[in-house]
């Protein structure tokens, strides 16, 4: 059996899994797509308390990943915006866990503390509580894999959890992640093409990839596909109040023990956005969409750079062609 960790997102369509898994593994494998809202697929283990005061979590992990006589995963190591690293016990948790749980993972203290961020494990509240839960029912092997630019393999580890996830974030943060001497006023980004910049959710993370060396009061313009919309109205709307501003909503977060669905990405966008402007180019969201994400549409970035640059000719800019893949970071700090 091949489990999906589709964690709390939406269920591949039979394309998608025919094209992530081959003819060959179709027919030889059951596939089944995690659905966390399924508590009846769910086993229940228990709580575990992670280092910090974010608070304990409950734990229900898949049925068929938890009654598995052997547990096999497979991750791809990147830089992640708040979780460090993907991969390793990001496949047990929340990949295969329940939306109760994943709540309790991404609760507002953990998602904002300033070590969980890009390349950080140690002292990352949301690494942490990931690990926790994930160690409750680990995979037996873990086989993890780094890419390059073009998506092709470039290392692979394999073994026990967690030494194989360890050793190729070790290699990721070398490859994915550069240091550069100063900040910028203008930083102009992707989410890395397609399958990341599939929607707006995902996008977001070619965004906050370039907030890490934009200026304060700066602007950043993200250029990204996002062919499935927001993907969620609901999203904003359930978690933006009336005419909120959207600065405002990552205190407001912060607050609360209150935690509802995809709040983090929209913490994460908040953040960013008391910092600096951000401007989207995306042919697969309307302007109301955007206005609904409190996001601004940029139809020609080219006219935009050339406009900036006639008002101050020496204006310098940061392009990030590969957005979350090579992420920058200031040399004068972790942030």
């Amino acid at each position: 059996t091949v489990i999906v960790a589709a964690g709390t997102h939406r269920a591949d369509p039979p394309e998608i899994i025919r094209e992530m898994l081959g003819d060959e593994v179709l027919r030889r494998c059951r596939v089944h797509i995690h659905d966390c809202r399924s508590r009846d697929d769910q086993v229940g283990l228990g709580t575990v308390s992670p280092p910090g005061d974010a608070g304990d979590i409950p734990v229900f992990l898949d049925r068929r990943w938890v009654e598995a006589d052997l547990r096999l995963s497979t991750g791809l190591v990147e830089p992640h915006l708040f979780a460090g690293f993907s991969g390793g016990p990001k496949l047990v948790s929340p990949g295969l866990a329940s939306l109760e749980t994943v709540l309790a993972l991404h609760n507002g203290r953990r998602v904002g503390h300033p070590h969980a961020t890009w390349g950080i494990l140690e002292g990352n509240p949301a690494h942490d509580a990931i690990r926790a839960v994930a160690e409750t029912c680990p995979p037996h092997f873990t086989l993890e894999v780094v890419l390059d630019s073009a998506k092709r393999v470039t290392h692979v580890f394999a073994g026990t959890p967690w030494s194989a996830h360890k050793a190729a974030c070790a290699v990721a943060e070398r490859t994915t992640m550069r240091p550069v001497d100063r900040r910028f006023p203008l930083v102009i980004t992707t989410s890395g093409g397609y399958p990341l910049d599939q929607n707006l959710y995902q996008a977001v993370k070619g965004v906050s990839a370039a907030e890490r060396i934009v200026t304060d009061g700066g602007t950043i313009i993200l250029a990204a596909e996002c062919r499935y919309g927001l993907p969620d109205p609901a999203m904003y709307t359930g978690l933006l109040r009336p005419d909120e501003d959207i600065r405002l909503a990552n205190a407001r977060i912060l607050a609360t023990d209150e935690v509802l669905p995809d709040q983090w990405q929209v913490q994460v966008q908040a953040r960013i956005q008391a910092r600096a402007r951000v401007l989207v180019k995306a042919s697969g969201l309307t302007r109301e969409e955007l206005a609904i994400a409190r996001l601004e549409p940029v139809d020609d970035i080219a006219a935009f750079v050339r406009a900036a640059r006639a008002a101050d000719p020496t204006l310098p800019i940061a392009v990030l062609p590969h957005g979350p893949y090579c992420v920058p970071y200031h040399a004068g700090g972790a942030t």
